[in-house]
């Protein structure tokens, strides 16, 4: 079934096997009082996912049985939640309150079996005459009225006759049961309150322990599962089933580890009070470990499962690092989201010996085969770049811009500082440099040596943006309350500057903004006209480093090697044959700096890429997936470990090259290649993965997304430009990727012209 056999599973497993059920049906229960949060996922994906795996049903109950707390605002947060992460619950949406008559029915069953009575003690009382765990407990004095008078009492307590506290029903279960849950617990509770539902018809309502179980038997549940502060809750859960004699099949319960993460609180009284002081923007900020946050925020569905995946089902509490959830998100990104640049200090530089103006090709997806995604980067004299990749005293080992070192403008030229200009206050508003015109990337003749390349936007097309930079929310492992909050877990930059194609063409609504993080366009506040970006996550994990900083700080008067790591975008200097390696690459195979550095540095990438040329000699594209697919491989395997070879990546290489398949589909045969050794041509041979570049078999598809979308069509007639790129996505949906994206681009705009 694709997952591991975790306890739960094999429990499903041997009751299908003994027969004890013929279809396993789960359920998600929340408490509508709130919005669901990254707890609650896991619940989610553990009943859903359980479910789904044995070809049963998942049942979403909203279990509203306090009606002072719950609201529907939150019920639709919970549908939305489980729908965000791909579910979907068995024939709509269910409520303990549909079961309100039933239950009561149950409950007078109990009372006439003698096993339920209305007890008048107040709640200070009650708790007194529970004892505690070392001595047993006194049972009420009430507890010897009459079958007549409890049903005449609850009748009364039904129909409002009583104050809130004046009477409870309780089950007579024992008094001296070392489980306290059995001392005789509450059964239904008096509430005045206007029910979202129900509207007024009760003034009392079922306690937890009686309503869950009987809404589990009511909707034929098989499996009841609960976290683990629900264990002592399950001797009240079979005997109420088992004393009410009901026929089987009965639901049974069982518990599993809830999801405890450090820097975060779960808490739903205490997320109610950030939103309600204010503390944060509303359940959906993004700085909420709620489902809505994240999801404002930029996480995707299948990062909040993966996560869920991989921290398992245990039954014991953890902790769980929140860097394991900031991994996943990354890991999901990376290979999907564009790069772009963003300048978020921005500096003006002027170029003086640059006159006029060009157009730079340069790939969203730098770290695919460049087949696809490519924008355009205007380029003028006058540019902006990172206040801090410039800097009149340099520190060792700082490698961007200074008054006596060069630097490349990634994708385009290397620039040599002529003059700093300072205002009056000695601050530096201006760079003038130079820019040397045979050093263009890609085919650089220049003969110049940089040691890194940094972000820039040209002056008169870069967009302002708004930037929020989200951080955790609390600065403790373990937060309390407000008093942990971080106070820069939100800080705002109102002038950023980000590349146009960004904005008037964006492929996509997640970027990784070069050097900085993984972004995404806010789902409220963006516009066009004032675009606001998300932080999504940073590329690599702060946080470890402030944690370690201690440690550092001891260590600084120890002797450091030179390491060839890339810190902070800044390398150390190659040797004399990683030089030539990368001279090579870049002035000969043409290979971008990024890609030529990579393989250059590392002797089993560049060993693979050499033998995979000889096969197919297309450098470009066999770089830029050596560089990416196949590091990714060898990151902790030999080349002689691997499932494929370096032929068979020219083989996978070659199709794409030559359209047999587009890099979508490269991207299936490539896993399948990695994980099963198996053939490329074979492969998309047995699976009928070759493109389709028939405009016959093209054009219907792309008339049918027409004719379904008639507002977008006219909103793209208006000029919104940027739906062109929904319509291409379409038609690529429509044809699970095998549509040729060439032939698909040029269909659309023909079609949408018409």
């Amino acid at each position: 079934m694709g997952k591991s056999k975790d306890f739960l599973r094999r429990i499903v497993e041997e009751d299908l096997r003994s027969g004890k059920y013929r279809e396993i049906i789960t359920r998600f229960p929340p408490e509508p009082n709130g919005f669901p949060h990254i707890g609650h996922a896991k619940s989610i994906s553990i009943n859903f996912g359980i479910a789904k795996d044995y070809n049963g049903r998942c049942h979403l109950r909203m279990d509203d049985t306090n009606p002072t707390t719950e609201d529907t605002q939150y019920v639709e947060a919970l549908k939305d939640a489980v729908k965000w992460l791909g579910f979907e619950w068995d024939n709509g949406v269910r409520h303990t309150s549909d079961y309100f008559p039933k239950l009561y029915e149950y409950a007078i069953e109990l009372i006439k079996m003698g096993k339920a009575y209305v007890d008048s003690l107040n709640e200070e009382e009650i708790r007194e005459y529970r004892g505690t765990v070392t001595s047993a407990g006194k049972r009420s004095k009430y507890a010897q009225r009459s079958v007549e008078e409890n049903l005449d009492l609850l009748e009364r307590m039904k129909n409002g006759e009583f104050k809130e506290g004046e009477h409870v029903l309780r089950a007579k279960i024992d008094m001296a049961s070392p489980n306290m849950k059995m001392r005789d617990p509450l059964l239904y509770r008096i509430r005045h309150a206007h029910h979202f539902r129900a509207g007024n018809a009760w003034a009392i309502y079922p306690m937890y322990d009686f309503a869950h179980c009987l809404s589990d038997y009511i909707e034929g549940i098989t499996h009841s599962i609960c976290t683990l502060e629900f264990e002592n809750n399950r001797d009240i859960y079979d005997w109420v089933i088992d004393t009410l004699g009901l026929p089987p099949p009965r639901p049974y319960q069982y518990e599993f580890a809830r999801l405890n993460i450090n820097y975060t609180v779960m808490s739903k009284r205490k997320l109610l009070e950030l939103v309600e002081k204010k503390v944060v923007n509303g359940w959906d900020d993004p700085r909420m470990p709620t489902i809505a946050g994240y999801k404002r925020r930029g996480y995707t569905s299948e990062s909040i499962l993966n996560f869920c995946e991989q921290v398992g089902i245990a039954k014991a509490n953890s902790v769980v690092d929140v860097s394991q959830l900031e991994f996943c998100i990354r890991d999901d990104l990376n290979p999907k989201v564009p790069r772009v640049m963003c300048v978020m200090d921005p500096l003006k530089v002027t170029i003086e010996n640059y006159d006029g103006s060009e157009e730079i090709d340069a790939s969203y997806y730098p770290h695919d085969v460049p087949k696809e995604g490519l924008r355009k980067l205007p380029f003028s004299k006058e540019i902006y770049i990172n206040r801090e990749d410039f800097t009149e005293n340099p520190p060792k080992g700082y490698f961007r811009l200074t008054p006596d070192q060069p630097v490349r403008l990634k994708y385009a030229y290397i620039i040599t500082c002529k003059e700093v200009v300072k205002d009056a206050n000695g601050n530096i508003v201006e760079i003038k440099v130079e820019y040397h015109p045979d050093s263009k990337s890609g085919s650089d003749t220049s003969g110049i040596k940089v040691k890194s390349a940094i972000q820039w936007v040209e002056g008169n097309s870069a967009k302002k943006v708004e930037v929020r930079l989200y951080d955790r929310l609390y600065k403790v492992e373990a937060p309390e309350g407000i008093e942990d909050i971080n106070p820069d877990s939100l800080k705002i930059i109102k002038n950023a500057l980000i590349e146009p194609a960004v904005i008037t063409e964006r492929p996509d609504e997640r970027f990784q903004f070069e050097r900085e993080g993984y972004f995404y366009a806010d789902p409220i506040d963006y516009s066009d006209e004032a675009p606001v970006f998300n932080k999504i996550v940073s590329l690599k994990d702060s946080w470890g480093k402030k944690k370690k900083a201690p440690e550092k700080q001891q260590n600084e008067q120890k002797p450091r090697r030179n390491k060839k790591a890339q810190v902070d975008g800044e390398v150390a200097a190659m040797s004399k044959e990683e030089q030539v390696l990368f001279d090579r690459y870049t002035s000969e195979l043409k290979l971008n700096n990024t890609v030529s550095e990579m393989l250059a540095r590392d002797k089993k990438l560049s060993t693979f890429f050499e033998e995979a040329l000889q096969t197919h000699n297309s450098s470009v594209n066999i770089a830029n997936l050596v560089a990416n697919e196949v590091a990714r491989e060898l990151k902790s395997k030999e080349i002689s470990e691997l499932k494929f070879t370096p032929k068979q990546i020219a083989e996978l290489v070659k199709m794409i090259d030559d359209e047999t398949i587009s890099t979508k589909i490269a991207k299936e045969v490539f896993e399948s290649m990695a994980q099963e050794g198996a053939d490329p041509v074979a492969y998309v041979e047995e699976k009928g993965l070759k493109q389709i570049s028939d405009p016959a078999e093209i054009l219907p598809i792309i008339d049918e997304v027409i004719a379904k979308n008639p507002d977008n069509v006219q909103k793209y007639k208006e000029g919104n430009n940027k739906l062109f790129g929904f319509f291409v996505g379409q038609v690529l949906k429509a044809t699970g990727g095998k549509a040729n994206p060439k032939v698909v681009n040029e269909l659309v705009e023909k079609q949408l012209q018409l």
